[in-house]
């Protein structure tokens, strides 16, 4: 089903905001989440902003809405939970649904079905204890990137250049009580891609002095550059945006959403993962590629909750 496009904002009816949650992206959540709602009150937006904590049913009892804008990032918010209540409560709501919010929230998951699709994406190791350590060295080598497999942000990850390093990494990511996997080092260029209603919007190529684009570089870092126009050509950007587009469709991601992707040395795009509740924050991407492409904030969030309303 195609997104109507809404003239009024009485058509949206009473629109809830749910923001926080209880994952360790909690705080950005927050940040997002009051951006969206002042960007749907100057629109003149009937909407309540409800920070989630724990129980989304017990915030909600009561609540006479009539669809909802979820900005909840992480577990509970991004995993398919939240989108089992909404659908049970028969509420409307931004981005994808159980299935596909579930899926995309398991870093390894995803990674098996764009292989299965015959999507690249750089080769793993999955490591459930110190005795996995031998046997990742051997398949991967160095360096790799050790990674929470349900965790966003960048929280919990580490670089790692040897034997100790990944030890060290390993303790780090067990700490989020998730899977946990090492993932071969991609040399060459970071961009990412927004997708609103299946339509690809503008590449931006992501520059950090840090080792790896982490989360100081993606919430606090003044020196992080992002450049768009991307610097490919126009062919190359349409193959990414295109890539960005078929990575979504098969792992069921609607709505809206990013695609992580990486340009390795030898030109080939390597998928890394995608963001089914991004971030709507100053720092955030999707409103960066929006604005690339003549869509400003308020605009951008009129036309997410636009993808709540269905012919």
């Amino acid at each position: 089903m195609k997104p109507v496009n809404i003239q009024q904002a009485e058509k949206f009816g009473r629109v809830a905001v749910l923001m926080g949650g209880c994952s360790a992206e909690r705080e950005i959540s927050i940040k997002s989440g009051l951006a969206v709602f002042d960007a749907l009150k100057r629109q003149r937006v009937d909407a309540v902003v409800i920070d989630v904590k724990d129980n989304p049913i017990e915030v909600l009892t009561g609540q006479k809405v009539d669809r909802v804008f979820n900005i909840i990032h992480g577990r509970g918010g991004e995993d398919g939970i939240l989108q089992g209540v909404l659908d049970i409560m028969k509420l409307p709501y931004t981005g994808s649904g159980v299935m596909a919010s579930a899926l995309t929230m398991d870093k390894l998951r995803t990674k098996l079905c764009w292989k299965g699709a015959g999507l690249e994406t750089p080769k793993w190791f999955v490591l459930t204890n110190d005795e996995d350590i031998e046997r990742c060295i051997e398949s991967l080598g160095f360096p790799v990137i050790v990674k929470p497999a349900q965790e966003g942000s960048s929280i919990g990850m580490s670089k790692a250049n040897n034997e100790d390093e990944l030890k060290q990494a390993l303790t780090v990511a067990e700490n989020y009580q998730c899977d946990v996997f090492a993932e071969s080092w991609v040399t060459g260029n970071e961009y990412t891609v927004a997708v609103l209603a299946g339509e690809a919007l503008a590449v931006i190529r992501l520059e950090t002095k840090n080792v790896f684009y982490d989360y100081e570089a993606k919430y606090q870092s003044n020196s992080t550059q992002y450049h768009c126009p991307c610097g490919l050509t126009e062919q190359q950007e349409t193959k990414l945006k295109n890539l960005a587009v078929e990575a979504c469709k098969v792992v069921g991601v609607i709505g809206w959403g990013r695609i992580d992707i990486f340009i390795d040395e030898n030109e080939r795009a390597q998928l890394i993962e995608v963001n089914t509740v991004p971030g709507m924050t100053d720092h955030s991407l999707v409103p960066m590629a929006a604005k690339a492409e003549g869509c400003n904030f308020d605009e951008l969030v009129w036309r997410i909750l636009e993808t709540t309303v269905n012919e």
